[in-house]
């Protein structure tokens, strides 16, 4: 019998017929300032790990993403952008590469009209009721479900994997539909000690 023949594994251009891959994720004006301040920090784990080329294209207040013959992993430049994406709906670099590390993680969105259509002072007492005194309800969500929690105006994004966020979800469902700080703190003490019995 032959030699089984041994192929060396395709790099990320090879698989997309040679051609290089690009894609371009639009900076909001309000994240244009943070990313000028971390610039380095959001560039090295996409040229490192991911070993793309990043540019920011001023004229289109963009940042753009490019593989090249060094890029080895088919989804890189998918998982570059998810990076980027999160941190411009105002994730934390630190929070943001945990996408480029770890496989089961993702990003949800949601408005708090999609739970309860809410106006004028109601509206920012829910908004206030999610975030709590000085972040407080925010973190204790976040500590419970091991997820990580942008409130922007009336859109809220959460990032975790996908049971985690469930639960995160939910408890802010429950704030957004008026249910006592005091209650989901509750709730999520019971959470945290499921999970924590759970690992």
């Amino acid at each position: 019998p032959g030699e089984i023949p041994q192929f060396p594994a395709l790099s990320a251009q090879e698989m997309a017929g040679g051609e290089n891959e690009y894609r371009r994720i639009r900076v909001p004006p309000h994240r244009l300032t943070p990313l000028r301040q971390q610039w380095n920090h959001v560039m090295q784990p996409v040229v490192e790990h991911l070993q793309l080329q990043i540019r920011f294209n001023p004229k289109l207040k963009s940042v753009e993403l490019k593989t090249s013959e060094h890029t080895r992993e088919s989804g890189a430049i998918q998982k570059g952008a998810d990076f980027i994406q999160a941190y411009m709906l105002g994730f934390e670099v630190q929070d943001a590469v945990a996408l480029l590390r770890l496989e089961d993680l993702y990003v949800d969105s949601f408005e708090i009209k999609d739970v309860k259509t809410l106006h004028g002072d109601h509206l920012s007492r829910a908004i206030g009721r999610i975030a709590g005194q000085d972040g407080k309800t925010r973190f204790a969500i976040e500590n419970a479900t091991r997820t990580r929690i942008v409130l922007a105006e009336t859109r809220i994004h959460v990032l975790g994997s996908y049971q985690n966020i469930s639960l995160a979800r939910n408890a802010i469902c429950d704030l957004i539909l008026g249910a006592p700080p005091g209650k989901v703190y509750n709730k999520m003490r019971n959470v945290s000690k499921r999970m924590s019995e759970r690992f």
